[in-house]
């Protein structure tokens, strides 16, 4: 079968949705049916150090090891993910094999904007070389084709699967007052938007509880929670698990992401999978999960349209169980693991094809 190699963070030394992205893929039974698939980690949280230490020896067992390969799957995101997977790309090529490269930053546009001349020139020519680009979304796919000069650019949107969600559902009405916001804890993130929004709802329904779980500027939003005299209505657990995860989805009725930069947020499509409600921002490509038949949507830094959507779906249960049975239903449709790969497996496959139609 032909070899794909999956490149980005450590599916056990990083946190966020890249590791988990890598994790899914290399377990697909659908695309191991096909293809003999591999993860390679690149990079791992921690200090400077270890993280520069990690990229360089990263970077060398690639150039030893790594290039055995039909198509190499580059995982990327803004910064310096960028710059070390166009060394990957590099070697990838001069090897042989086909590249795909995989945007996942949620600021990616504005990462290279604040470039110069010269790093832009390093951006340009990965887009350039790449042999496929996959977006997160049809509203990314158009922004980077109207900014890069590509071979090929596909939206593949993130899938998750719904089987490992339903312990998280349940009837809306028992925790129709308990919100949960998972990811990394931070501005970005609309964090602190979300705590001062809380304090607004609160006034009016004091019965209000929200949790916040993630890594990110824990102890710094612990201190404003304080701060506000909100313990007792909003707990900073850190980052939590996936067990912990279900278990936190199980006792909320609607998942809060107040983003002013996202791509396609995993943490959005757990929250439908598991029958939840979403309150959310038009950032990235969230209106293309999120619609008024399963949530709502502000506009990021609206404190106040935030607030009243807190309002709103707390105070009605009728409206939390329709968008429950929706929700559910469009991941099986939309967004499923099984969707999403079945879509990579058609790229992939036409990639191989290409070489097989140019091959002497």
């Amino acid at each position: 079968m032909k070899r794909i190699l999956e490149v980005g963070p450590s599916e056990t030394g990083s946190r966020g949705g890249m590791a988990g992205v890598i994790r899914g893929l290399r377990e697909s039974e659908g695309l191991n049916r096909e293809f003999t698939v591999h993860s390679f980690p690149s990079y791992i949280d921690g200090s400077l150090p270890v993280r520069l230490a990690y990229s360089l020896y990263g970077l060398l067992r690639f150039w030893l090891l790594g290039r055995n390969y039909d198509i190499v799957h580059l995982h990327t995101a803004e910064k310096g993910s960028t710059f070390r997977k166009s060394l990957y790309l590099r070697a990838a090529k001069r090897a042989g094999a086909k590249v795909v490269v995989h945007i996942h930053g949620a600021e990616y546009l504005t990462f290279y904007d604040a470039l110069g001349r010269r790093g832009k020139g390093v951006v340009e020519d990965f887009f350039r070389q790449a042999d496929l680009v996959l977006a997160l979304s049809d509203s990314w796919k158009r922004e980077l084709e109207a900014r890069f000069s590509m071979k090929a650019c596909e939206t593949l949107y993130n899938g998750v699967e719904p089987s490992l969600f339903e312990q998280g559902a349940g009837d809306p009405a028992e925790h129709r007052r308990d919100f949960l916001m998972l990811g990394r804890l931070g501005e970005r993130k609309g964090t602190y938007d979300l705590i001062e929004a809380m304090e607004l709802a609160l006034r009016r329904d004091p019965e209000l509880t929200l949790c916040l779980a993630g890594d990110g500027e824990v102890e710094k939003v612990r201190a404003l929670v304080a701060e506000k005299g909100l313990e007792n209505s909003i707990t900073v657990t850190g980052w939590i698990g996936r067990e912990e995860t279900l278990k936190r989805l199980g006792k909320a009725a609607t998942v809060v992401l107040p983003s002013y930069h996202e791509g396609l947020p995993l943490s959005i499509l757990e929250g439908m999978a598991a029958g939840k409600a979403i309150l959310s921002t038009t950032a990235g490509a969230i209106p293309e999960a999120v619609t008024g038949e399963n949530g709502i949507l502000v506009e990021p830094g609206d404190v106040p349209a935030l607030a009243e959507g807190l309002l709103r779906l707390s105070g009605d249960v009728e409206l939390l169980r329709a968008i429950s049975r929706n929700n559910r239903q469009r991941v099986k449709q939309l967004f499923s693991l099984e969707q999403m790969h079945s879509r990579l497996a058609g790229q992939y496959r036409r990639l191989l094809e290409e070489v097989e139609e140019w091959t002497p």
